[in-house]
């Protein structure tokens, strides 16, 4: 049985499901709920609580600082619904999901490698795969009770194939299984499409993808999206990629396999540690550099997506807007942590 939710001071109300958080259920409902991460750490999400009762599912989530726990503040990602419920929150037309996210079985049908620690995982399910490229999934695998968000880097579908480009972690739960317990056929839930970060297709203006680490993935995704929309016919993709050693340099093959006219794809890889696992003949240093090397002053012409580890997204994000005068709206990322 779910329960019904009142934005005080609005006409806003829905239901919440049980199982789900405050932020899915507001998202299946079409709702303008802030967030990017979905998982605790960006604190986008912030809400106060003005009468109900709350499951709160981590309560020390670095998402909330010391002044909004004072305040009472909550995080909509990680409290569940437990009554009827009215809160406090500023909802905007620019969060209303495009495509309402659901919940689907999923099942692993193949995996391969992509490189030492980055692996391509592919499911399916008997309904099509709804995402705009450059979303995100919430995966539930068995036995954890935590979701894993994972970027797709494939294509929408009608077909149902979901695939994720995923790398494992030191230590990670979530990897450990993903890596080494589950073989074709195993099960997980998928919960999607979420992100803000999805490909834009009216701009006009040429395209730049930066990724690092496994945020290889949804950029990816972006330039097989802008290729499919006939984008590229008219307009050149920058793709960058920062690596730590050579042997973490990836994506150069994959963009070879997207059709696109002569030119229009240009690859840059960019290596902060090359005396790190053999000879790199390519640029070195961190890939924000890279980028502001190769197009300096003509940044502000493009519109530009990013993903990957949170130093190197932080370091992006100050670089365009505060050397280069890159306008908000033509910068797109979805914070991770």
């Amino acid at each position: 049985m779910g329960h019904c939710v009142q934005i005080a001071g609005t006409d806003i109300r829905f239901e919440a499901e049980a199982g789900d958080t405050l932020l899915r259920a507001a998202l299946r409902a079409g709702i303008g709920f802030p967030y990017e991460c979905n998982s605790g750490g960006c604190g986008s999400c912030k809400f106060d609580l003005v009468d109900g009762r709350i499951d709160v599912l981590w309560p020390d989530a670095p998402g909330l600082g010391e002044r909004d726990r004072r305040k009472g503040r909550q995080l909509a990602c990680q409290c569940l619904v437990a009554s009827d419920l009215a809160i406090k929150v500023r909802t905007g037309a620019e969060y209303a999901p495009a495509i309402r996210p659901r919940r689907l079985a999923a099942r692993l049908v193949g995996t391969s490698d992509i490189t030492h620690d980055i692996r391509e995982f592919r499911f399916e399910t008997d309904t099509a795969a709804e995402f705009i490229p450059g979303q995100y999934a919430s995966l539930r695998l068995p036995g954890l009770a935590q979701l894993r968000c994972y970027s797709f880097s494939n294509l929408p579908n009608a077909e149902g194939r979901w695939e994720f480009q995923i790398r494992r972690v030191a230590g990670g739960r979530a990897t450990a299984l993903l890596f080494d317990a589950m073989g074709p056929g195993a099960e997980v839930e998928i919960d999607a499409p979420y992100g803000l970060a999805g490909l834009r297709a009216d701009s006009g203006r040429d395209i730049v993808c930066v990724a690092g680490g496994s945020g290889l993935a949804p950029m990816i995704a972006i330039a097989r999206g802008a290729a499919a929309a006939g984008m590229l016919a008219t307009r050149r993709l920058h793709f960058f990629y920062g690596a730590r050693t050579p042997r973490d340099v990836c994506g150069e093959a994959l963009l070879r396999e997207i059709a696109a006219p002569p030119g229009a794809l240009n690859y840059h890889a960019v290596v902060s540690d090359p005396a790190a696992g053999g000879d790199w003949p390519g640029a070195t240093g961190f890939v924000h550099e890279a980028l502001e090397r190769e197009l300096g002053e003509r940044l502000a012409d493009h519109e530009i997506y990013f993903a990957g580890p949170p130093p190197m997204t932080q370091a992006i994000q100050e670089m365009l807007m505060t050397r280069h005068r890159v306008p908000y709206t033509q910068i797109h990322f979805d914070r991770f942590f």
